[in-house]
């Protein structure tokens, strides 16, 4: 499985940013599989932002539930980020993976639960 990131490396505050994620090699919908945007910000550790199951669920961590959406377009076999009015805070490198791991009434949010990672994209939101 391959996964490769695309969207704007710049972006000024308050502008609406989409990130896609394209996956070759493997299909969104394979049993159990979670598809995952991280980032991570200068200086600071790996966040997990949220995720789609293979069956569609979607799964926010709770500081990014309201700041963020996640969707999927599988006739693409792409999945999405839109952060809600970006901040300089935002700026971060931004990474999709996949987890192919079955963690049972929970959603993979570890990232050493994930085995398939994109070479990441360096967003930064300045005027």
């Amino acid at each position: 499985v391959s996964l490769q990131e695309s969207g704007p490396d710049l972006v000024k505050p308050s502008q609406m940013l989409s990130l896609t994620c394209t996956v070759s090699g493997g299909s969104l919908t394979t049993k159990f599989y979670a598809w995952t945007w991280f980032r991570q910000p200068p200086g600071k550790e790996l966040e997990w932002m949220g995720s789609v199951g293979y069956d569609g669920s979607l799964h926010y961590s709770p500081y990014f539930r309201s700041r963020t959406s996640i969707s999927w377009d599988t006739s693409k076999n792409q999945f999405s980020l839109e952060p809600n009015s970006v901040t300089p805070a935002d700026t971060a490198m931004y990474y999709c993976s996949a987890s192919s791991y079955h963690c049972p009434g929970r959603v993979c949010s570890d990232s050493l639960e994930y085995d398939y990672w994109g070479q990441g994209t360096q967003v930064t939101v300045s005027s």
